[in-house]
């Protein structure tokens, strides 16, 4: 099995902040809007190179949903940013009513999401985005793995018409993705095997690889497909993977309800049901803690993984 490493670790908002001052030196059409949170969304270089690109809208989120629309209509391409329970949560009539059912060219852009936002606990953990904002018709869903993911993430968005939410972090997690080409739709496999498929997004898809070297010391040849698109799904790349290891475990930060796992759960019952476990947060809000105490109360890691693949091996 192909084993991954990392040299370094990053937050991914920093990949998001990144990309964000590549496309503003190479997209005069690229805008930026802000709710409050600059430097929590890494958008500082952006607003100190193109002052003139950059809408400071203050905590004023509907606000700053309603100006991005309307900067579409003369042919700019707005990114918002602030964190994800304020872009999606808070401003859902916005989105649905100026962005969504209008299609206009709006890229959301929502950092500090999930359990790992830590310490700030519930109120700000929102776990239930995925399922927002999948559910809107013609809205494209992208949740990146890791620091270079969301930098091509960011880059990529950029160029594709379309509204699109694209969902990052604060802490700092294993560059691994470096390199690897990232096309919107399109499933990543990591590795390669026969006895059962994980098929991970976000933050989960490092502790999934994590899982899979444990595993392959069992005995137990897992197959890992990155998916950073969770709208549209590759099911092409899933049911291909599928057809071969016969049960499938899914793993997310994000409620069990309305996430990646219901997606594949769908993908599944309409072409080949199939035996799956769920590695996800199990209906309930989070709380006040560090990520990684979160990570393993609320069973969002390589050892909630494994389990869930004992579970399912066995069920085949």
């Amino acid at each position: 099995m192909k084993k991954y490493t990392y040299t370094e670790k990053k937050d991914t908002r920093s990949g998001f902040g990144d990309g964000l001052t590549e496309l503003g030196k190479t997209n005069p059409n690229v805008v930026a809007l802000c709710a409050d949170l600059t430097g929590s969304l890494k958008m500082n270089e952006f607003a100190k190179n193109h002052p003139e690109r950059f809408f400071q809208v203050g905590i004023a989120e509907a606000n700053m949903m309603g100006i991005a629309a309307g900067l579409t209509i003369g042919g700019k391409i707005p990114f918002t940013g602030t964190f994800a329970n304020f872009s999606t949560g808070r401003v859902y009539d916005q989105i649905r009513q100026s962005i969504a059912y209008s299609d206009k060219n709006v890229k959301i852009c929502a950092s500090h999401a999930g359990l790992t936002l830590g310490e700030d606990g519930a109120t700000h953990q929102i776990l239930e985005d995925i399922g927002l904002m999948k559910m809107l018709p013609g809205m494209t869903v992208i949740n990146t793995c890791d620091y270079s993911q969301t930098k091509a993430a960011t880059l990529a968005i950029a160029e594709h018409e379309g509204p699109v939410y694209l969902r990052f972090g604060r802490p700092s997690v294993p560059v691994f993705m470096t390199g690897q080409p990232f096309e919107i739709g399109k499933a990543i496999q990591l590795t390669e095997g026969t006895d059962v498929t994980i098929v991970a997004t976000g933050h989960l898809v490092w502790e999934a690889l994590q899982a899979a070297e444990q595993l392959e010391e069992k005995g137990i040849s897992a197959e890992v497909i990155n998916i950073h698109t969770i709208k549209p799904l590759d099911e092409e790349s899933i049911l291909k993977s599928v057809a071969k290891t016969g049960c499938v475990v899914t793993a997310e930060e994000h409620n069990k309800y309305g996430g990646l796992g219901e997606s594949v759960a769908r993908c599944l019952a309409t072409n080949n049901p199939t035996p799956q476990e769920f590695v996800a947060v199990n209906d309930s809000f989070g709380e006040s803690a560090t990520p990684a105490e979160l990570m393993d109360k609320y069973g969002l890691n390589d050892k909630a993984i494994i389990k869930a693949v004992e579970k399912v091996i066995s069920r085949k």
